[in-house]
């Protein structure tokens, strides 16, 4: 198995969530790019953020973006 694109972008956005804080969300605006505004719609729909344009993480949303990051952490050093 591969990462997919999709993958990737959706990847990508949770690293732009401030996991630190659980009060610390992000909006997707309409004019973000439309691999953006679909990765965002992936999140939600598998329960990792609590809005279809962004919102908070849920619980389960910090745990897969602490992973994205530990990853990520890994592979750069």
């Amino acid at each position: 198995m591969k990462y997919t694109t999709e993958n990737i972008a959706e990847l990508n956005l949770l690293l732009q969530f401030d996991i630190s804080s659980a009060a610390t969300g992000i909006k997707v605006h309409n004019d973000a790019t439309e691999e953006l505004q679909e990765a965002v719609k992936r999140l939600y729909a598998k329960n990792l953020c609590t809005l279809p344009d962004g919102g908070y993480l849920t619980d389960e949303g910090i745990e897969v973006a602490e992973s994205a990051y530990r990853v990520l952490r890994i592979l750069t050093a």
